[in-house]
């Protein structure tokens, strides 16, 4: 009987303040087929609250969405799958709580992903699915955000995200769906404020083709074509037309507009003042939209990290440009860093390429501090790579390599460790462990090739094997690794050298 391989399936979810969507594509050639879409209305954005606590009831409705999407992924490895959380869990301080509770629903990892790693995912899916020649301005409005990128081909070159999306504005300018022409004013006039700082450098830049993404712009787009404009595409005259009829309501339930559904009714208003708002500012003549969004940009992204290269090597190359990090340095520490986590690393648990490859970049990146100052440099790099923009990184990796370089040297102050809900303490401690071994061993900043080391562990006892007389003809960083053994110590860690250094 004659074997035929299955084409490789991968999905994409985007846990978004409004709705969840869910793309499901096969890997044919060199190219995506989509096979499924799904999506469901969560309004998670309406679940949160004064003190930005997301409530049960959103908790709850955010769950069920994912036991739903669960059901379509059985079966699928965790490397095929990937599921991006936006505004709303970016800014819940329970957001915790929610992924804690979903890991028991939806057995994959979810990233809370920057609003501008949000901007360029959704450039990427525009780009790969619109083929407009020329610069592209993409307008994406979704519940809790709005992304704003310009680009050209696959790289986006300026890109920002607002906080105004169409749930939040519209518990704000239009609660229990009251709707009128002094409320879309004052929420027009709120957006050109946030669009303010941004507008004049984007007219600058400039574009050829404005495109528009996701919910917000596609409803918008359905309007206009039920009112007989067969193109579908967004015209100033044909906005203000739109915003004219909005503002003749007086209850999103009278928006009994031809093309608009019964479930965008609700947040359309806020919608409309935030696309129209964005048109002035930009002074926007014409729009077009695109199918692609944020879940086909992690679908892209997902099958080029598996055939050609990961943007995350990219970044952590030119930030390591920028804050001008000895090169020759980093990569010593780098290497000898991956070499020693390779000896310990367990290579049948799925988790270890991804953490060895956060070890490397926080091993490259682990001097970025210096550019600071001297004193406390662990911490300044700490600083830097947690509030840096990083295209390609989660929150939750810049996390771990601002955690890794925070810990690289002096004391383990480990009850200082922030909160993970994708990776667990216990498989950054070794991570943490080999790059200080790396940064001790390096301490001399020599070009010096260092000896064979061999390095085995059993939980927090690790064992450092080198060269007989290594450490009596190298009496500094012999020094240097005793100081980090009582370190060591003084956690509850256990590290060994051997053979012992000989007392004179």
């Amino acid at each position: 009987m004659i074997e035929i391989d299955r084409p490789r399936e991968i999905a994409a979810i985007d846990m978004g303040s409004n709705s969840f969507h869910m793309v499901v594509a096969r890997v044919v050639g060199h190219s995506l087929q989509i096979v499924s879409r799904h999506k469901q209305r969560v309004h998670l954005a309406e679940g949160l609250n004064d003190n930005m606590d997301l409530d049960q009831a959103a908790i709850q409705r955010g769950l069920g969405c994912l036991a739903m999407f669960a059901e379509r992924l059985q079966g699928f490895a965790p490397e095929n799958v990937r599921i991006a959380a936006t505004y709303t869990l970016r800014q819940a301080r329970n957001a915790h709580v929610f992924l804690k509770r979903a890991e028991r629903v939806l057995p994959y990892p979810i990233e809370i992903i920057p609003g501008t790693e949000e901007a360029r995912l959704i450039y990427l899916g525009v780009a790969h699915t619109q083929h407009e020649p020329g610069r592209k301005l993409v307008v994406d409005i979704g519940g809790g955000s709005t992304e704003l990128i310009i680009g050209e081909g696959f790289d986006p070159q300026l890109q920002y995200s607002k906080h105004m999306g169409c749930v939040s504005y519209n518990q704000h300018f239009f609660p229990n769906g009251k709707i009128s022409a002094k409320a879309i004013t004052k929420a027009q006039m709120a957006a050109l404020q946030k669009m303010e700082s941004i507008a004049s450098k984007y007219r600058k830049t400039g574009w050829d083709t404005a495109i528009g993404s996701s919910g917000t712009i596609k409803a918008i787009r359905e309007v206009i074509i039920a009112q007989g404009h067969a193109d579908g595409v967004i015209t100033r005259e044909r906005l203000d037309e739109v915003v004219k009829q909005v503002s003749a309501c007086k209850q999103s339930s009278e928006l009994n507009l031809p093309g608009l559904t019964e479930d965008r009714k609700p947040v359309f208003a806020a919608g409309v003042a935030i696309l129209s708002a964005v048109f002035s500012a930009l002074k926007i003549d014409t729009m077009i939209f695109s199918d692609g969004a944020l879940r086909e940009g992690l679908l892209y992204e997902m099958e080029d990290r598996f055939r050609h290269s990961d943007i995350r090597s990219r970044t952590a190359t030119a930030i390591a440009q920028q804050y001008n990090v000895d090169i020759d340095q980093a990569t010593r520490v780098r290497n000898t860093a991956e070499h020693l986590y390779g000896q310990i690393a367990d290579p049948s648990e799925s988790h270890t390429p991804e953490l060895a490859a956060l070890l490397g970049w926080g091993a490259l990146l682990h001097e970025v501090g210096l550019s600071i100052s001297y004193p406390g440099f662990h911490r300044h790099s700490a600083y830097l790579l947690r509030h840096s923009t990083m295209p390609g990184f989660n929150l939750e990796q810049q996390t771990v390599l601002a955690t890794l370089v925070r810990y690289q040297r002096k004391s383990l102050k480990l009850d200082e460790m922030p909160e993970l809900t994708i990776y667990n303490r216990k498989h950054i401690y070794p991570m943490i462990r080999a790059l200080r071994l790396a940064v001790a061993l390096h301490g001399q900043r020599s070009d010096e090739t260092l000896p064979a080391l061999s390095l085995s562990a059993d939980k927090e006892k690790w064992q450092l094997t080198l060269p007989d007389d290594w450490q009596a003809s190298n009496r500094l960083l012999a020094a240097d690794l005793a100081k980090e053994r009582d370190y060591w110590q003084k956690t509850g860690w256990e590290l060994s050298i051997s053979p012992e250094e000989e007392s004179e």
